[in-house]
């Protein structure tokens, strides 16, 4: 395994301004990002994604994701699903309203009442599907998350500084394109992966080449069919990668 930023979870919302559940995720979203878990959730924004954001896609495949969408068309979870991996949990704004049995919300820019409710009912359910996925569990009467460690009740108080939502395509992962089959293909963590084998001294030759291929499945699907194409390829890179570093 490559050592990986800390884990936390992708919110990918449609943000869709037809309807005005499409501005319900958007807002919900934002507020569990900059408010309700801001230390454990990230911003997937889906029009980067959808253009070949591979800082996002990249996100989504180390991680679990959240979609949400405002209506049965589902466009963040299909997305995510189709360039990434099927997220770990989706939430549509008009099943919530449905359930909770609330007005249809009005507006696209400035909701109603109604659309306002569902921002909250829809933040709160996202925040506690985040902490499913982190497997964190939630204070109800002090209303904060049970701590793993018990802190110092002595130590001073700390003037929280101004939280903004952080973005998956900052998150740390790294990327590198190779040529495979005549395409460029995107792996994500290959830097970390050849970092780690290079310093675990083994070399590119062919005994270690299906231990590295292995690593890399874990984090980028390569299907049954392409892998001795995807294994040459590979152990080409790490060949170049390997000579380059021992010649520093």
């Amino acid at each position: 395994m490559v050592d990986l930023p800390k884990k936390k979870v992708g919110i990918v919302a449609c943000s869709g301004e037809e309807l005005a559940e499409g501005t319900v995720t958007r807002l919900a979203a934002l507020r569990v990002l900059e408010q309700l878990r801001p230390n454990d959730t990230v911003t997937i924004c889906l029009p980067l994604f959808l253009a070949g954001g591979e800082g996002d896609r990249a996100f989504a495949r180390f991680y679990p994701t959240i979609s949400v969408d405002g209506c049965e068309l589902r466009c963040a979870a299909r997305a995510t699903e189709k360039y990434s991996n099927k997220p770990a949990a989706s939430i549509m704004v008009r099943d919530v309203i449905e359930e909770n049995k609330l007005d249809l919300p009005q507006g696209k820019r400035c909701l109603n009442a109604a659309g306002q409710q569902a921002v909250d009912i829809t933040a709160e359910r996202i925040a506690n599907t985040v902490d499913e996925l982190l497997g964190k569990k939630w204070n109800r009467k002090m209303g904060e998350l049970i701590p793993l460690e018990t802190i110092d009740e002595d130590q001073p108080e700390v003037t929280p500084e101004p939280i903004i939502a952080t973005c998956a395509c900052g998150s740390g992962i790294p990327i590198q394109n190779v040529s495979i089959a005549g395409k460029e293909i995107t792996l994500a963590g290959l830097p970390l992966i050849f970092q780690q084998f290079f310093e675990a001294g083994k070399s590119p030759a062919e005994a270690n080449i299906s231990e590295l291929i292995d690593i890399i499945k874990i984090y980028n699907p390569i299907a049954a069919e392409e892998e001795p194409v995807y294994r040459d390829s590979i152990r080409k890179a790490y060949k170049n990668y390997w000579f380059k570093e021992k010649d520093k």
